[in-house]
């Protein structure tokens, strides 16, 4: 199974939609919220199944808001990781997976791409197409499942499109994108 991962996409599809033609063979798009509509309009114009859930920008979320799935693999979540407090700790985010006996999960709320393996379980944040907060251009994750192995990567819009910026990083970075105050 081929999945593309997207999320924070709050109403802006336009690089999704440039990405789209350069992509083969998906079988399923995951979508981790903000906005939750977002993944309603991709699946009715792409054609393909979309998995999504709600964000801290969709309203009316709760913290039952996520889901799973089983791929051939194991079972996957798709959460926001708004009500996991994943800007400052992954723990409960691992605890919540374990608990629905998954073995990956896919969260967003950071705007920033990340792929970690914990005590055997895939964390994936496919960052931010629209508003990254990395510095980089935007990026989204393409993530491979068969029945001996998981393979997750992330993919940078320059990189499949052609404009070499690279991710940067720093505090001050940092400060900008948190801070209300600037």
């Amino acid at each position: 199974m081929k999945i593309l991962v997207i999320s924070d996409t709050h109403g802006k599809l336009n690089k999704i939609r440039d990405i789209w033609p350069k992509l083969t063979d998906i079988d399923l798009i995951i979508h981790a919220g903000d906005f939750i509509s977002d993944g309603n309009k991709l699946e009715r114009e792409l054609k393909v199944p979309v998995l999504a859930v709600k964000g801290n920008c969709d309203g009316g979320y709760s913290r039952n808001d996520f889901k799973t799935f089983d791929t051939e693999y194991g079972k996957i979540m798709i959460t926001h990781g708004h009500m996991e407090n994943v800007k400052y700790q992954l723990n409960t985010l691992m605890y919540k997976a374990m608990e629905n006996q998954c073995k990956a999960v896919v969260f967003g709320h950071t705007h920033k791409a990340l792929i970690e393996h914990e005590q055997g379980i895939y964390l994936i944040n496919p960052g931010s197409l629209t508003l990254p907060r990395d510095g980089s251009s935007g990026s989204y994750a393409i993530i491979r499942t068969s029945k001996d192995s998981f393979d997750a990567s992330i993919v940078y819009y320059s990189t499949i499109m052609g404009n070499k910026k690279p991710p940067q990083a720093g505090f001050i970075r940092n400060l900008l994108n948190y801070s209300d105050r600037f």
